[in-house]
């Protein structure tokens, strides 16, 4: 089952992602969502300023550093040089730069682009283990009178 997550998008394609665990943002509006991100959005509208990362592999400037998946120790890079042909990551490049981008499809646009650069660096997506099947039923659970 994978980890419910909530998604503000700002109008310059900038975006805000928060748990959802039990569904308990499911009642908050977008106008609530941002306003529990203000002091983020303050601190980023400086650092927006300020030159943006620099790519690892090519020294342009990045469009997005992002962690990656809990516990990997990874940080994922959106460089529009370097990723252009890999296709989750044009998908997350266009709906970044369209004007009138729908923001309803960010969800699932990050989750492939964060799949396709964590393949790419050799993690893989465990399948879900099967549960084990249930032991016999033991004879002195069954009730009296029957079996």
């Amino acid at each position: 089952m994978p980890f419910p997550w909530r998604y503000l998008a700002y109008a310059d394609g900038s975006f805000f992602r928060m748990d959802n665990i039990g569904g308990h943002l499911d009642a908050y509006t977008e106008v609530d969502l941002a306003h529990m991100d203000a002091t983020r959005q303050r601190d980023e509208a400086e650092e927006r300023k300020q030159a943006r990362q620099p790519c690892s592999r090519c020294a342009s400037p990045l469009m997005l550093h992002w962690h990656g998946p809990w516990g990997t120790g990874v940080w994922m890079e959106l460089c529009e040089a370097c990723d252009a042909g890999r296709p989750a990551a044009r998908a997350f490049i266009d709906w970044h730069r369209d004007p009138d981008r729908d923001t309803n499809i960010l969800p699932k646009l990050f989750e492939d682009w964060e799949t396709e650069t964590m393949h790419a660096l050799g993690w893989y997506q465990a399948a879900e283990p099967e549960a084990p099947a249930a032991p016999p039923l033991h004879s002195s659970l069954v009730p009296r009178g029957r079996g």
